[in-house]
């Protein structure tokens, strides 16, 4: 954990969604903290949970037939008690987000130049022409090539990759605090992949601000992020620093993870690994430990809720939700091709 100020305060929030069926709890007792100049990735499956927390602190999960618990602070303003009024004066000046689909997320109508000039006026005193070549410099930092004649293109005119630099671009028109990332880089080839990362590294160290990454591919995040928060079935399953997640992995869940990676490291396997079965409805989760019926290693103290606490002394912030004693995770935790973890690097006999 950085030193930096403190920026993003959450605590214990439950986020619910009262359907026909019944109340589906998409967010059950997340909390973390982020700060300036810091990267924290949320990581989990499909339906985990991680893209309703990001819109939740954005002010964008809808209001009808939704309940919220807990706190949710940005350099100390009430995120989920804000007024719409407050939340469209914190939305693009104190925090920013890079929506997963970027086709999706510009008005496909309008030049992007236009989008970013109109983000810029309606936060920042500026005029037209002011506006205007902050708008160009912005696309020049991101990387957009020949930036003065692009300004007055449609997105539609622009590559996956290029659209999310522009998201980039907006995002951080107006020099935000914390900027979330949703997904940045899905659907995106590998090289494009590298380039996003590596610009949201350089506005980072740039800016100082505080980035929130979310994804599914613990892969994506083992260069930019400096903690990993994994989530499952809507609760925290493990959270410590990128070496503790990938080097000493403590749940089941996480093991599952990293060896759904493909490795260049290893004999090419036939087909990657994977999670037997599939993540539990919202409606109706497994009493106890939510993953326990997927989890090989279940046993009988696994019907009871297990606590989101360190178990290792010497990794007092290393925190995850397992039953299983300490020894024994590190003993049990393989994947088809061999193990992961300390033991893969010869750090424990």
């Amino acid at each position: 954990m950085t030193n930096g100020k403190l920026l993003l305060d959450v605590e214990h929030l439950r986020v619910g969604f009262r359907t026909e069926d019944g109340l589906v709890q998409a967010v059950d007792d997340v909390s973390f903290q982020l700060r300036s100049g810091e990267v924290l990735a949320i990581v989990g499956e499909s339906g985990s949970g991680k893209s309703v927390s990001a819109l939740t602190l954005m002010g964008l999960t809808p209001r009808l037939n939704t309940t919220f618990e807990g706190t949710a602070t940005l350099e100390g303003q009430d995120l989920l008690n804000a007024t719409d009024d407050e939340l469209r004066r914190l939305r693009g000046e104190k925090i920013a987000m890079i929506f997963q689909d970027p086709m999706t997320s510009l008005n496909p109508v309008q030049r992007i130049g236009g989008q970013i000039v109109e983000q810029i006026q309606a936060h920042r005193d500026m005029g037209s022409q002011e506006a205007y070549d902050l708008t160009v410099e912005l696309l020049e930092r991101v990387g957009i090539p020949r930036a003065r004649e692009r300004i007055r293109s449609y997105p539609h005119e622009f590559s996956g990759g290029m659209r999310q630099r522009v998201m980039i671009a907006m995002a951080l028109s107006c020099d935000p605090s914390v900027l979330i990332a949703d997904e940045p880089t899905t659907a995106l080839d590998v090289t494009i992949q590298a380039q996003i990362l590596a610009v949201m590294q350089e506005l980072r160290e740039r800016t100082d601000a505080g980035i929130v990454l979310v994804t599914h591919d613990l892969g994506v995040v083992a260069d930019i992020a400096d903690r990993i928060l994994v989530m499952y079935a809507g609760r925290v399953v493990e959270q410590g620093t990128v070496d503790e997640i990938f080097y000493d992995p403590q749940h089941p869940y996480t093991w599952g993870l990293l060896g759904s990676i493909a490795r260049v490291d290893r004999p090419r396997p036939d087909r990657l690994p994977s999670i037997p079965g599939l993540p539990p409805s919202l409606h109706n989760r497994p009493k106890g430990c939510h993953f326990r019926p997927r989890c090989r290693h279940e046993f009988g103290q696994c019907a009871e809720v297990p606590a989101l606490e360190a178990r290792d002394p010497a990794a007092p912030l290393h925190t995850d939700r397992c039953w299983l004693p300490l020894d024994e995770k590190r003993s049990k935790r393989e994947i088809a091709d061999g193990q992961i973890g300390l033991e893969a690097k010869g750090v424990i006999a």
